[in-house]
């Protein structure tokens, strides 16, 4: 899905062409930026999150144990 925002100081030039001319493409929505009120990504410090964020290691566990040996008989290398 792709998104065609428009700025609200220019929906009355684009909004309807814009509109017009990706009405064959399914795949593109055309809309009008409505927010509204302060930015809530204001910069705050590492520090005051940092008793409330967790990091972890989300891979898998390797398993215990070794694994067989690869070498090929004799020494020689197989074709693939």
């Amino acid at each position: 899905m792709i998104y065609c925002v428009i700025p609200p100081e220019l929906e009355a030039d684009l909004f309807e062409r814009l509109v017009d001319h990706y009405k064959d493409n399914p795949n593109v929505t055309v809309m009008v930026d409505r927010r509204d009120g302060p930015d809530r990504r204001q910069r705050r410090s590492a520090g005051e999150f940092e008793d409330k964020r967790q990091l972890r290691d989300r891979r898998r566990a390797r398993p215990t144990g070794s694994f067989p040996p690869t070498d090929v008989p004799n020494g020689e290398p197989t074709e693939h």
